[in-house]
């Protein structure tokens, strides 16, 4: 015990030390994120140190008077809001079907749906935007919010899929037993029981809708309809550099997603961990 404490001392200190230099590394760009939206413009373009100030509102001004920002924003709220809620209706419909129900081929379904997840979205959104303009629905947030579906629906099949399969079927049957209808015991037993997992999804779905910008870029041609990733990289110019504004925008985009961790993180961890493990 005494030989091996100095070793076990030893093993702390060096996780400790490379768990601490990991947060830093994944921190610091965030950081310096925030920091850069409130600095003032002088000190922004020359100033390179580490403490924040002198500081500014500037940008944050700038950027919702002068620019059509909030727009943007509330273009990615409404697309981001109703992928996550399409996402999460279709995948519960599918996963839970696939693994109750007797379904030929319903492994090759779950495991095509994967594969089509694997695809560069560059790949998909050309034909996509062909099939949209031919539709009437192209330069519009319902063609985004499909093209996102692409993105989130096979992810969030594939995971409640493990959850679904791992949950006995007995206590939904002991649930009939007591009166329940089989949606009533779904609706009482299973989602409940799934909650961490229905959580994790909703989280992933909203952030690859929130952050993305190739299937934004290609569907949207009018100012009008433009997402926030969008909005912001088409205030990056040839000769007029706005890195103050594209700080403040990058720092209210990533908002809604601290705020949604600080929320949700002990669902979200709970539903990683039991998805590695039940999948």
């Amino acid at each position: 015990m005494t030989r091996s404490s100095p070793r076990s001392l030893a093993g702390r200190v060096a996780l400790y030390v490379a768990a601490t230099l990991i947060a830093v590394y994944s921190a610091f760009p965030i950081y310096w994120m925030v920091v850069s939206s409130t600095r003032a413009p002088q000190a922004l373009i020359n100033s390179t140190s580490l403490l924040p100030g002198p500081f500014t509102w500037e940008y944050y001004t700038n950027l919702l008077e002068l620019t059509d920002y909030p727009s943007q924003f509330l273009n990615s709220l409404i697309v981001a809001a109703v992928t996550v809620v399409v996402t999460m209706v279709f995948s519960i419909m599918i996963a839970y079907a696939v693994t109750r129900h007797r379904i030929r081929g319903k492994g090759i379904i779950v495991g095509a749906m994967l594969y089509a997840y694997m695809f560069p979205p560059l790949l998909i959104a050309i034909p996509m935007f062909s099939i949209f303009a031919k539709l009437g629905l192209g330069d519009t947030l319902t063609s985004v919010i499909v093209s996102h579906l692409t993105l989130t629906l096979p992810l969030g099949v594939w995971f409640l899929w493990g959850f679904f399969k791992s949950m006995p079927f007995e206590l939904e049957e002991a649930a009939m037993v007591d009166g329940c209808t089989r949606l009533g015991a779904f609706l009482r037993v299973v989602l409940p029981l799934s909650l961490p997992g229905l959580i994790t999804v909703a989280i992933f779905s909203f952030l690859l809708s929130w952050t993305d910008y190739t299937y934004a870029l290609i569907m949207i041609g009018s100012d009008a309809n433009k997402t926030v990733p969008v909005g912001l990289a088409s205030m990056v110019g040839s000769f007029d550099l706005r890195w103050g504004e594209i700080m403040a925008g990058s720092t209210l985009i990533a908002l809604p997603l601290f705020g949604a961790f600080a929320l949700l993180s002990q669902y979200f961890i709970q539903g990683l961990g039991a998805g590695a493990v039940k999948g």
